[in-house]
């Protein structure tokens, strides 16, 4: 049913914390390193089992695919869009006005990609990053092709990978991490009180959402990738556990298949997912052109879902994943669910 485009090899290796501590240096090289520090540095973050020390704000940034928008939108959104070399993710789309194409408009390095759409080892190092960002630890790892953390160190280059992606488990992820995400940014580029003010608007209108939609019936959401196949079933990109549970929750709903797996996403039937009242639908769209026409297709193959007698169906982007404007996810699923409320 589903085709499997390319974007799925690399969603379904990179779906499958951080500590901040400045103070005074504690050994003569330390020392010295201090003593050439910017303004505002050093800065010392604890990331994935590893210490990196930042003396100055990074300005070669590479940002990996790992089929995430997280980072290179947080980046935009910290202002820091200028300091990217290369970037190698996209959506195609956004719920941000103007951010789909602001990520389009970035350097991409000119790098050819491998077989996960992503930097291989020598292409990476011939870039001269001083900071490698990946959604996942697998960004890292040699057996994929990839420079390693301790590779990267040898030629004077920071790393990070995103909260809750060091042992590749997205499952447990929630809109904490995007704030997270936004908060270890800001500490490494010396930008705190934006990513501090972009944190606290977005709890606002979160908490306003929530507000309004309390004590109300929690409809049954699917969410599921647009065409997306990762597994043997005909539904493999059915998202069951994940940052996607707790913006559903925080917009008055829950996921209709959160019981079907552990992990992140559930490999389904179409008896299985025919036999789940569904009711509502939010389509999330990775680099699909036409991921409206998915939803209308999901709708005709089931009219027995409450979704599809009643039309309720969302796409979404971003929004819904890892990133700064989770926020925009859970206002427009709380329209969708509880539009006499919101």
């Amino acid at each position: 049913m589903q085709t499997k485009r390319p974007a799925a090899v690399a969603l379904a290796g990179a779906l499958c914390l951080a500590v901040t501590a400045c103070g005074a240096p504690s050994s003569p090289a330390a020392k010295a390193a201090a003593d050439v520090s910017a303004p505002g540095y050093p800065v010392t973050l604890k990331n994935c089992g590893q210490t990196t020390t930042y003396t100055k704000a990074p300005s070669r940034v590479v940002v990996m695919n790992g089929a995430s928008v997280a980072e290179v939108s947080s980046l935009l959104a910290l202002g820091l869009g200028d300091r990217i070399v290369a970037n190698e993710q996209s959506y195609g789309r956004s719920e941000v006005p103007g951010r789909a194409a602001a990520i389009k408009k970035l350097p991409t390095g000119d790098v050819k990609l491998n077989d996960a759409y992503d930097i291989p080892r020598e292409a990476m190092l011939g870039l001269s990053p001083d900071l490698v960002l990946s959604t996942t630890s697998y960004g890292f790892d040699a057996k994929n092709g990839f420079a390693t953390r301790d590779d990267l160190k040898a030629v004077s280059a920071n790393t990070y990978v995103s909260p809750q992606g060091c042992d590749q488990d997205t499952s447990r992820m929630t809109i904490d991490d995007s704030y997270q995400l936004l908060r270890d940014l800001g500490k490494i580029f010396n930008v705190s009180d934006r990513a501090e003010k972009l944190i606290t608007e977005s709890r606002k209108r979160i908490s306003d959402v929530s507000a309004k939609v309390k004590g109300e019936k929690k409809p049954n959401v699917m969410v599921v990738f647009s065409n997306m196949s990762m597994g043997g079933n005909d539904f493999s990109s059915v998202a069951a556990h994940g940052i996607w549970n707790d913006i559903l929750a925080k917009a008055g709903g829950s996921n209709a298949f959160s019981s079907t797996s552990k992990t992140t996403f559930a490999d389904l039937s179409k008896e299985k997912v025919a036999a789940e009242q569904v009711d509502a639908l939010v389509v999330i769209s990775y680099n699909d052109p036409n991921p409206e026409a998915y939803a209308r297709k999901l709708l005709k193959e089931f009219p027995q879902w409450p979704a599809a007698k009643n039309k309720r169906s969302l796409v979404l982007s971003d929004s819904i994943y890892l990133g700064p404007s989770n926020d925009l996810a859970v206002e427009k699923i709380a329209e969708m669910l509880h539009p006499s409320d919101v």
